[in-house]
């Protein structure tokens, strides 16, 4: 019996090894078998609870991490972000910092209380303003013109003596040589011109006209918000200004029926022997009734030939056309961090066929922005890398010395080599014998690039477009510009891009 007794303890244990029922009492046995259905039960309703023991001990260990890895690494990104409504409020304390270029020009600065811009209208769109609403490098930068990383000693005596710290400096990646000569050089036209450089996707010039001088934006401010005003001056052209592209939308047609005819684009001709040709319905001849005779791929895209690009349009797959330009970000937001408007390409394969024509070699609905065709042009010359475009090179406290280093950053490979091998050669033609070829003549570099005629005002005037890179082997800066009714005002963007390359070879020859 107490041997009997001993196993019932065991099993209670949890260790006791099967007991033979002989040794058992019925009363003892039936002790055994309702403690089993007992652990049993148990077992099933411990099983959900430890579940979500570990479930909440896991989230717990991811939350601890999340939170780390925001106070180490998101914290500054996620309160810097333009559109934290918080921002003002980090500034109360602290005097804003000066907005400096990367060559050391201070082109926005305090004036007691006022915010003050040396260089009046020079770089009103891209440096922006801090009032109202802010605009430019003042938006985008304001959290760290807004932060000082003054000495803690100071700023510890500083708020002892109520006394405001002193906020940090933004360095720009912009050069003031560059940005002075695309001014000039676009002189009274309306328009716009980017300058960046193809390998980092720093911007190094970037103007917008008609333009405003930031110091009397009270003034601008109060006439751009009438009620009946027309005025455009506060909108940055550059990246939110959407024109049609003109014959620089060409080098997008030429890709898309090169990525579809892989093996027969090289043997691609036609003949432009008439001044108007009717293709899908629709009659279209080249820019002042040009009549180029027989083209390939090659002298279709240097000589600008709106015939060849209709028809090589015509033998598209537009699905797939359309597939290609949202891949460069067509339809889609562009990754930089101020404002801009996203590029138009409406044509899919439920279309009317006859939008197609005018569509591949520029007209039609299609849309884009100066910057957006800046950073196509720059995939092509980084040997088909896209890179992200950026403003803002480093941030130093207001001694100088450095805190924060911002580097180059990709969006994706967008092209082959062997693409971006055979453009090229286009893009250099247009430049050696092509419509550019008046514009480069007796140039120290090789530069490559495309021109652009877009039609308004049914074809009562036009804007003139460049698109390009200093040179073929080395491309270290790219330019896009748009003028508004070159027609009226004689200036032609190709003319401007060739003023930014001398300036940038001078620059760099010192």
């Amino acid at each position: 019996m107490k041997k009997a007794q001993g196993k019932v303890k065991r099993h209670q244990r949890g260790k006791q090894k099967e007991i033979d029922s002989r040794l058992l009492t019925p009363e003892q046995q039936a002790f055994l078998e309702k403690e089993e259905k007992i652990d049993k039960i148990n077992e099933k309703l411990n099983r959900p609870i430890i579940g979500v023991t570990y479930l909440f001990a896991f989230a717990i260990i991811g939350m601890m991490v999340y939170v780390l890895h925001f106070m180490v690494v998101e914290k500054d990104e996620v309160i810097a972000n333009a559109a934290n409504p918080r921002l003002d409020s980090y500034a109360e304390n602290v005097n804003r910092g000066d907005v400096v270029t990367s060559d050391g020009k201070t082109v926005a600065t305090n004036n007691g209380e006022d915010r003050y811009y040396p260089y009046d209208n020079l770089f009103a769109h891209v440096v922006g303003y801090s009032k109202y609403t802010k605009a430019g490098i003042e938006l985008v930068g304001n959290y760290h013109l807004s932060a000082s990383h003054a000495n803690v000693i100071e700023r510890f005596i500083n708020t002892l003596r109520e006394e405001n710290n002193e906020g940090d400096t933004v360095v720009a990646t912009l050069n003031y040589d560059l940005q002075r000569t695309a001014y000039d050089a676009l002189g009274s036209a309306d328009g716009a011109v980017v300058v960046m450089e193809p390998d980092t996707g720093k911007i190094l010039a970037m103007v917008s006209k008609p333009d405003f001088n930031p110091n009397n934006i009270d003034d601008v401010w109060e006439e751009a918000n009438r009620e009946d005003s027309d005025s455009s001056m506060l909108l940055n052209r550059s990246t939110q200004g959407l024109y049609p592209p003109g014959s620089t939308f060409k080098v997008m047609t030429a890709l898309a029926y090169m990525r579809q005819n892989s093996r027969k684009f090289r043997d691609y001709t036609y003949n432009c022997a008439h001044e108007e040709q009717i293709f899908n319905g629709v009659s279209v001849h080249c820019y002042g009734r040009k009549i180029h005779g027989e083209q390939d791929l090659s002298g279709a895209l240097s000589n600008s030939c709106n015939q060849a690009f209709a028809d090589i349009g015509t033998q598209l797959n537009v699905n797939r056309w359309r597939s290609m330009l949202e891949e460069f970000l067509f339809n889609k937001s562009l990754p930089y961090m101020d404002a801009s408007a996203n590029s138009r390409f409406v044509l899919d394969g439920r279309s009317n066929t006859g939008y197609i024509p005018q569509t591949a070699f520029g007209q039609g609905d299609t849309l884009i922005t100066p910057l957006h065709n800046a950073m196509i042009m720059s995939t092509i010359a980084n040997g088909g890398l896209m890179m992200k475009p950026y403003l803002i090179d480093s941030i130093e406290n207001y001694k100088g010395t450095r805190i924060k280093k911002f580097t180059p950053d990709s969006y994706d490979t967008l092209m082959t080599a062997d693409e971006v091998d055979t453009l090229i050669p286009y893009l250099r033609k247009v430049v050696t014998e092509g419509t550019a070829a008046a514009y480069f003549s007796g140039a120290s570099y090789d530069a490559a690039g495309k021109t652009g005629t877009a039609e308004y005002d049914n074809g009562e005037h036009d804007f003139s477009w460049f698109v390009g890179f200093n040179s073929v082997d080395n491309p270290e800066v790219v330019v896009s510009i748009i003028v508004e009714e070159a027609d009226v005002n004689g200036i032609r963007a190709a003319a401007v891009a060739r003023s930014i390359f001398d300036k940038y070879e001078s620059l760099t020859s010192d």
